[in-house]
């Protein structure tokens, strides 16, 4: 078992100059969903994401050495320039159980100022960028201190393995494109500690895919996503869930090498709504998807009847619908997308995007 506890990384505070780090890390958009977990974040079933652009956290470390080193972890927070005691306080306990793989942080005084490009907790994977733009940053620290991660290989692995344990789905946010993750038969040197890059296998027609999100609520969700993997321990259907994961996962990964765009969508959207059957079909039971969420999965369908463009859906732990199509559709889509889709939006909010590069420090 891979074990990155590190006792040695520690400093000589009376050396140390402030300083900062600052990284931007996207969301990702799961087409093989995470759902369901066991252990410490390790998933059920394996997961394939496309990695976002626009949908992003930017994330600034800022670091001194601390005066009281009885203390443990000394932490502010700051969302949106503004304090915020809950996240605060769930940082500092991410942080204590890192200090085994960063022994440093209880030797610093941290600062830590994050925002977001879209609203948060409404379903479009705000734990997943949050959670790898601060892997990223405790990494580079790292690097900084001890010039331990030289190698991108070695660093991207270690904040992916970090990210995963403050948020599963956010180990594939280190990388750009698409990312992999758990173990699979099918891709080698896939894992669940940590996911891997899978960008290179790809047909062209999905490198350069829009992902343009439909905002139908900016509202908190009612239900946490840690809150639904726990209610997957009861669900009757969680088993054959599991088997229909790995299933799909293979026939996705034929789509993604041919190119095969119609394989690709029926994958896509009988995945996002199997995600939302399985809260509906928890206990107690939860639906996520509001009225228009349901309208506008009515107008993608009619529309990709009519125009036989090959446009899609997709959904997160949230009530927001991701629309996917080719780069080479978009001066057929878009219109359609503004005059039919963004109305049942919320004050008719959506974020164009499309798939991304991957993280970049600032």
């Amino acid at each position: 078992m891979l074990n990155y506890d590190n006792p040695k990384l520690v400093i000589e505070t009376a050396k140390l100059e402030p300083g900062s780090i600052t990284w931007r890390s996207p969301s990702n958009l799961a087409i093989i969903k995470y759902w369901g977990k066991y252990g410490l974040q390790l998933p059920k079933n394996p997961s394939i994401s496309f990695t976002l652009e626009n949908a992003f956290t930017q994330t600034t470390l800022e670091y001194a050495p601390k005066v009281n080193l009885e203390q443990g972890i000394e932490l502010e927070f700051f969302f949106h320039d503004e304090p915020n005691e809950a996240f605060q306080k769930k940082t500092t306990g991410f942080l204590e159980r890192l200090s085994g793989i960063f022994p440093f942080l209880r030797q610093l005084k941290l600062t830590i100022r994050t925002q977001n490009s879209f609203p948060h907790s409404a379903g479009i994977a705000s734990s997943a960028s949050g959670m790898s733009a601060l892997a990223l940053c405790l990494c580079s620290l790292e690097d900084e201190l001890f010039s331990s991660l030289n190698e991108d290989e070695a660093f991207d692995q270690k904040a992916s393995f970090v990210a995963r344990l403050g948020s599963g789905s956010a180990c594939r946010s280190i990388f750009g494109t698409l990312a992999i993750w758990g173990e699979s038969s099918d891709v080698e040197g896939s894992s669940n500690l940590f996911a891997i890059p899978y960008d290179e296998q790809i047909h062209d027609n999905f490198k350069s895919f829009h992902d343009d999100i439909l905002i139908v609520s900016t509202g908190e969700k009612g239900v946490s996503s840690t809150a639904g993997h726990a209610l997957m321990e009861e669900n009757p259907f969680a088993q054959p869930r599991y088997l229909q994961a790995r299933q799909r996962f293979s026939l996705l990964l034929t789509a993604l090498q041919k190119g095969d765009l119609d394989a690709f969508g029926k994958v896509t959207e009988n995945e996002a709504l199997t995600l939302h059957a399985l809260m509906m079909a928890s206990n107690p039971s939860y639906i996520l998807m509001r009225p228009n969420t349901l309208k506008l999965i009515e107008l993608i369908r009619a529309y990709r009847r009519e125009s036989k463009q090959p446009v899609y859906f997709s959904l997160d732990a949230g009530p927001n619908l991701h629309v996917l199509y080719p780069e080479g559709v978009i001066h057929e889509v878009r219109p359609f997308i503004e005059s039919e889709l963004v109305p049942f939006c919320e004050e008719s909010l959506w974020l164009p995007d499309w798939i991304g590069e991957g993280p970049v420090q600032i």
